[in-house]
């Protein structure tokens, strides 16, 4: 079973939800405010995709670090604020994907 992270309201979730759905692709969504990531997930995308595909600088939780908190992002502080990590995350039998694309997508069909 495919897992998706992310949150609901986030219009890439949208996207990847309606392209999955328009494909009859079935996966579990779960949402990271309602279901808080564990430890030892986030720590499994950390090591398989690393930081730089991790966190999404692009965001206003990311724009609103301290300096020094950019420079040391940390498996604590993405677990309190969870809208730093990329979305969606695609959780595959043995691959994690993150991000969307119809062309990232097109082996699912």
């Amino acid at each position: 079973m495919i897992k998706m992270y992310g949150i609901k309201n986030c219009d890439t979730i949208k996207k990847a939800q309606k392209f999955l759905d328009l494909h009859g692709v079935k996966f579990e969504f779960i949402d990271f405010r309602q279901n808080p990531i564990d430890k030892s997930t986030l720590q499994n995308f950390i090591n398989v995709l690393g930081w730089d595909k991790i966190i999404n600088k692009r965001s206003t939780t990311y724009r609103n670090l301290t300096d020094g908190e950019k420079k040391n992002i940390t498996l604590a502080l993405t677990l309190k604020n969870p809208t730093l990590i990329k979305r969606p995350v695609l959780v595959l039998d043995s691959e994690i994907r993150v991000g969307f694309s119809e062309k990232l997508y097109s082996d699912l069909i």
